[in-house]
This record gives structure tokens, C-alpha cells and sequence, in this order.
């Protein structure tokens, strides 16, 4: 009975030596947190800006590899005589509007890229959100050797409310 009262309190001893050794151990994460968030330098406004970019251009390809990447390939190079480029385009890097309009309302019409008609028909989009518009065509914009702008959310809403 000695024997069996004195393993009670031992193992009692070491669920509170356990438990007070995970709190410290958590105390100190948290405090290595503060530390570490004391010490991190803010943000000015260009980091802040190349940071909403990158998440931009992130969001952008898991559109591109959602929806549009089966059309016009994942080098942008499009199918020929059926899906466009989109890699060297002046319809993809000139007027904005135009670009986001297709994706909003997609297209039926024949269309010629860089002296060549496509005919495949492109569906409407419009069941993506502004934000994602606006990623994916600023990815489009920036990549397959594209220089132009970016697109922003507040660009395709106005674009959306026009086309309503």
C-alpha cells in the first residue's frame, strides 16, 4: 500500500513538473514572439506594396492553373488556330478593359492575335470574384515574357458594374 501511495505521488509530481514545464515552454515561445515582433523593422510603403503583389501574382496562377491554363497551356503559348496566345500579345499587355471584359463575358467571336484567328469560343468568367480577376490577369500581364501593368480589384469591379 506504501509502495503504491508513493507511485501516486510520484507520478502526481510529474504531471505538475510536466504541466508547468509546457506552460514555460510556451511562455517562452510567446515571449521569443514579442522579442522577435519588437525587433522586426515595419513595413514601408514599397514592402507593403511588393508584398500585396506577390500575393497578387500568387492568387493569379492558381486561377491561370485553374481555369485558364488547359486553353492556353501553361507557357501561355495557346493552342493554335483554336485557343490565342497569351504570351507576346498586345491584347494581352494593351487595353485593360477589353481584357477584362472576355473574362467577364467571355467570347464567341473569331479573334486575331499577332495576325492569326482563333476560333474556340471562350466561356464566361464572371463567377470569379474582382480579386481574382485581377490576379490572374495581372499574372497573364507580368509573365510568358509580358511587361505590362497590373490590374486592380477596383479596375474590374468598375468594369463589372459597366457590363451589368
Amino acid at each position: 500500500m506504501r509502495v503504491a501511495n508513493n507511485r501516486c505521488l510520484l507520478m502526481g509530481l510529474w504531471l505538475v513538473s510536466a504541466a508547468s514545464c509546457g506552460q514555460r515552454q510556451q511562455d517562452d515561445h510567446e515571449k521569443s514572439q514579442d522579442k522577435a515582433t519588437a525587433q522586426k523593422p515595419t513595413a514601408t510603403a514599397g514592402q507593403a506594396d511588393t508584398t500585396a503583389m506577390t500575393a497578387n501574382m500568387e492568387l493569379g496562377k492558381l486561377v491561370y492553373d485553374q481555369y485558364c491554363a488547359t486553353c492556353h497551356q501553361s507557357n501561355g503559348l495557346g493552342v493554335p488556330n483554336l485557343n490565342p496566345p497569351l504570351a507576346h500579345t498586345d491584347y494581352v499587355t494593351g487595353d485593360k478593359e477589353r481584357l477584362i471584359r472576355i473574362v467577364l463575358n467571355g467570347s464567341n467571336d473569331g479573334l486575331e492575335v499577332n495576325g492569326m484567328v482563333y476560333s474556340n469560343a471562350m466561356p464566361a468568367n464572371a463567377f470569379l470574384s474582382d480579386e481574382e480577376i485581377a490576379g490572374v490577369l495581372s499574372y497573364i500581364r507580368k509573365s510568358f515574357g509580358n511587361r505590362a501593368d497590373t490590374i486592380s480589384a477596383a479596375e474590374v469591379s468598375r468594369v463589372r458594374a459597366l457590363s451589368d
